[in-house]
């Protein structure tokens, strides 16, 4: 399979460019990065830190998108829908990973998977992906009684809060319960905020260093407290999960799936 990498300089394209040049089943076939980039006209084996690959990355994007079967993209949200509009144009294999869209660019994805196969989730490993099930299932066994609060620490680096990931917890948390995240998530306490109010799902963010990402769904109640954690400690995880859902979604029907659909999950 055909791929090409968004924002190929980046720590995350960086990573991508890797996890393809080590599966079998799919090659580099294309790699960009926004104009003005210092990268551009390098190799992207060579800028990825291995051996060259005969694959230069560039700015021109319509050139890329001519060539492959399907993009990996960890970038930000206007590029993400920019994308997303060229893949239904392609009828190619468009996997996010990219996290902090609003309502407007959500709209447009799924306008885009109409014609696009389309795999996005706020968080592409296996281990967080069983994470968000076991939420689900726990959030449901459990009554109103255990109060859901997340709590999530990453990089100094990361530009947005909650993390999608947190949020994907939260949505999971949220069906288990049969509520609307919505009208029920509180992303911040400050100030004299009273008592807690039942049925909310709390999230914390903590940032700093150079974290991957921890995520914990707590369920606290009167006398005992269940904690589920995920720790990444490389993001390497990130990139064979995005890989493996390009090459699920290949020859796969339009539309717009998660990892879960990936995995068996769903």
């Amino acid at each position: 399979m055909k791929l090409g990498v968004m924002g190929a300089a980046g720590r995350m394209g960086q990573t991508l460019i890797r996890a393809i040049n080590e599966t079998e089943g799919c090659e580099l076939a294309g790699a960009s990065e926004v104009p003005g980039s210092s990268a551009i006209g390098r190799d992207a084996g060579t800028c990825a830190g291995i051996d060259p690959l005969g694959v230069e990355i560039s700015e021109n994007i319509a050139e890329l998108f001519a060539t492959i079967e399907g993009i990996l993209d960890f970038t930000s949200p206007d590029a993400t829908v920019k994308f997303a509009e060229l893949a239904a144009q392609a009828r190619i294999v468009h996997v996010i990973g990219t996290t902090g869209f609003d309502d407007g660019h959500e709209a447009k994805i799924k306008a885009a998977a109409r014609h696009a196969t389309i795999i996005k989730a706020g968080n592409m490993s296996l281990g967080i992906n069983l994470l968000a099930a076991l939420t689900e299932q726990v959030a449901k066994s459990l009554d109103q009684d255990f109060d859901i609060e997340i709590v999530e620490m990453h990089h100094r680096h990361k530009v947005d809060a909650p993390s999608g990931t947190a949020l994907m917890l939260g949505e999971a948390a949220a069906k288990g319960r049969g509520i609307d995240l919505g009208t029920h998530a509180i992303r911040s306490r400050d100030g004299h905020t009273g008592p807690r109010s039942e049925g909310d799902i709390g999230f914390a963010t903590l940032r700093g260093g150079n974290m991957v990402g921890d995520h914990s769904v707590i369920f606290a109640g009167s006398g005992e407290r269940i904690e589920l954690t995920h720790r990444a400690d490389d993001r390497s995880i990130f990139a064979q999960g995005a890989v493996k859902a390009a090459l699920w979604g290949r020859g796969r029907e339009p539309g717009l799936y998660a990892m879960r659909d990936v995995l068996g999950l769903s």
